[in-house]
């Protein structure tokens, strides 16, 4: 039995050398091929016209990550997709079929390993009605513990995006939703010095969550659990900004309350990669609303997330709460054995 000694990082990414296998036998649904012109890499290709970056092998096998996570001293790690492979310009039966597809197979190797780790289920965003089926069936039949979705649906921020019927299956099932940055295209000024991996994820987080929060999401779920990536983009730390354009009136709103009334109906991850920034994050949001969290196996990952809640000078109380205690609140379906 798990207990609050355990820590659990509730970013990573996976994605199933068996789904790739699938795709390479042909079996996926219309309009997803594999590019495997380049010895050595294999590429997801949607028929809209996207080519995603090559898998690797740190995000598609297990070995490595016992070893990373041992090192680590992470007990669990809760398992998301890859948002860049969603395939939202999909059509609605086709994409509502891919995402079947991830799930089963990430569910397919959570169940193997329950001791090590756990799984949040992508949803089809392209229909909300699908993507609530298909919330319902990895809770219900596949034993996951929360979803995962991209922060916007084909240009669209989530809070203009028509979605009640996934946060009101999210409230009735009472399990939390991730939101996760897409990969956004590089603009002329972001397209050199990774601008755009510094700049833009944070950016397309900070956009939803004032999508969420203006269009009233937040007042018609109450209790709607929403986790954000990266430290929650820039909401945390522009508060200030956000009230003054609520009061400045200068576009209708239908949320009951200023943006920072909202602060804590979200959980935010340890992904700022600066200790004074996580301080301040708990100073705003406090200790009770923030998740570790490595976006392992990425390039901008957290490589000892335990590490920086000390060099943030936490105490072993905080950590626990951070890295087990907040989990049991933001996951009050998660049975950890």
């Amino acid at each position: 039995m798990l207990n609050a000694s355990h820590k659990i990082d509730v970013h990573a990414h996976f994605v199933p050398s068996t789904l790739i296998q699938y795709v390479r036998k042909g079996l996926a649904p219309q309009g997803i091929t594999l590019d495997e012109s380049t010895p050595g890499t294999s590429c997801l290709c949607f028929d809209y016209g996207l080519k995603v970056r090559p898998f690797f092998d740190k995000l598609t096998d297990l070995d490595n990550r016992w070893v990373e996570m041992d090192r680590q001293g992470i007990s669990i790690q809760i398992l998301q997709g890859w948002t860049d492979i969603f395939g939202y310009q999909m059509p609605i039966k086709s994409g509502a079929a891919w995402h079947r597809v991830m799930n089963e197979c990430l569910l397919e190797t959570t169940t193997r390993y329950p001791q090590k780790l756990a799984a949040l289920v992508s949803l089809p965003l392209q229909n909300a009605e699908q993507s609530a089926k298909e919330l319902e069936y990895g809770i219900l039949e596949g034993k996951a513990i929360g979803a995962v979705v991209a922060a916007n649906v084909c240009g669209i921020n989530l809070g203009e995006s028509a979605l009640d019927p996934v946060w009101e299956t999210a409230e009735k099932l009472n399990v939390p939703i991730f939101i996760h940055p897409d990969q956004p295209i590089p603009t002329i000024r972001s397209k050199n010095f990774r601008l755009n991996a510094i700049a833009h994820y944070t950016y397309d987080t900070t956009i939803t969550v004032g999508s969420l929060v203006f269009s009233g999401v937040l007042d018609r779920f109450p209790n709607l659990k929403l986790i954000l990536a990266h430290g929650g983009g820039y909401f945390p730390y522009q508060l200030g900004r956000f009230d003054r354009i609520y009061r400045n009136k200068e576009m209708p709103t239908t949320s009951q309350e200023t943006p920072s009334f909202y602060v804590d109906r979200f959980y935010y991850d340890t992904l700022l990669h600066h200790s004074e920034a996580l301080k301040f994050l708990a100073k705003i949001v406090g200790y009770d609303r923030i998740l570790l969290g490595s976006d392992y196996p990425f390039p901008p990952a957290d490589h000892d997330p335990l590490q920086s809640l000390a060099n943030a000078s936490f105490t072993n109380s905080q950590v626990e709460q951070i890295g087990y205690t907040n989990i049991t609140h933001a996951f009050p379906n998660y049975n950890m054995q």
